[in-house]
């Protein structure tokens, strides 16, 4: 037990951002339009893919539920920060502190399993492509993000029935813009060793599996690439697996630098999970589509439909 007294914790009160309050304003812009940018540029990619049947592939599948998984996991965080830097009001009640928990971590593991799907899709269309209709068809696509989602869920659920377990002390002030799962162990009065453990197993499962899938994917397509090097292969290959090796690089990469290379804890925490919630989400329909000939044709296709029934109006 810590020394601390219990209480009967109603609300919690998120400290937020370490901003200075004159600079209140600027942030709060900043992050509204980042915001926005994320639900209307994942929103924009989800309706091309539905409208445009050629994009109803495997590949495209994969991508809307990406994007969908980033604008919930933005969705989760962002608006109440952005409340709490407009209002000065920094309390969230007990339950709403505990359902944004689940919902983060819901939407963070979904997207970790989405992009380890996604390579294996890629490993597919180069390494097997007189075989990629009959090895990624629709059930198993839709049997791959059904098992993302439910282990997504059975992970979130675990962790915030073993956190609602527990008993908080006197003290309520969260150092974090939400409810992040490890700040709310430490405000704990209770024996949390088995929190730990099962965030060690746990977590180093499920972070190293997706990763491990990701990492074996790629060596097999360097590998069948090197076999027989030529600019042609070279080429059609990044166009391919580009975007998407970019944005795991960007995710795993945000992984690393922040945890081996920040020097405080609290602020590796927020450096993370503002680069997950916030800039990765807002990034990706901007990665996926610069570079991408089907993207742009059915967003230019998409257009001339919108100026052709306003012509008829």
């Amino acid at each position: 037990m810590r020394p601390e007294n219990k209480s009967s914790v109603s609300e919690f009160l998120l400290l937020g951002l370490p901003i200075q309050p004159g600079q209140q304003g600027v942030f709060f812009s900043l992050f509204l339009g980042m915001y926005l940018t994320t639900v209307l540029g994942n929103l924009l990619i989800i309706l091309l893919i539905r409208l445009d049947s050629r994009l109803h592939t495997p590949m495209y599948f994969l991508l809307s539920h990406l994007a969908f998984s980033d604008i919930s996991l933005s969705s989760v965080t962002v608006p109440k920060m952005l409340m709490n830097m407009q209002n000065c009001q920094q309390s969230i009640s007990y339950m709403g502190c505990i359902f944004q928990l689940y919902f983060f971590m819901l939407f963070a593991g979904l997207e970790n399993f989405l992009l380890a799907v996604m390579a294996y899709d890629r490993y597919v269309a180069i390494c097997h492509p007189l075989h990629y209709s009959t090895m990624m068809r629709e059930g198993l696509c839709t049997l791959l993000v059904a098992g993302s989602w439910m282990v997504s869920c059975g992970s979130a659920l675990l962790h915030t029935l073993l956190l609602v377990r527990l008993s908080f002390c006197a003290d309520i002030n969260i150092t974090h813009f939400f409810c992040d799962l490890s700040a709310l162990l430490k405000l704990s009065c209770s024996d949390i060793s088995l929190n730990e453990v099962v965030i060690f197993i746990e977590g180093g499962v499920l972070l190293s599996l997706p990763l491990g899938i990701i990492l074996s994917s790629y060596i097999c397509i360097g590998t069948i690439i090197l076999r027989v090097p030529s600019t042609k292969r070279l080429f059609k290959a990044f166009s391919t697996c580009g975007s998407h090796l970019f944005v795991v690089s960007l995710y795993y990469g945000t992984f690393a630098g922040v945890y081996f290379f920040s020097s405080s804890w609290d602020s590796k925490d927020i450096i993370a999970s503002v680069m997950y919630a916030v800039v990765i989400p807002m990034l990706n329909p901007f990665i996926y589509s610069l570079r991408n000939r089907d993207i742009k044709q059915a967003l230019e296709m998409c257009v001339n439909r919108v100026k052709f029934f306003r012509g008829q109006s």
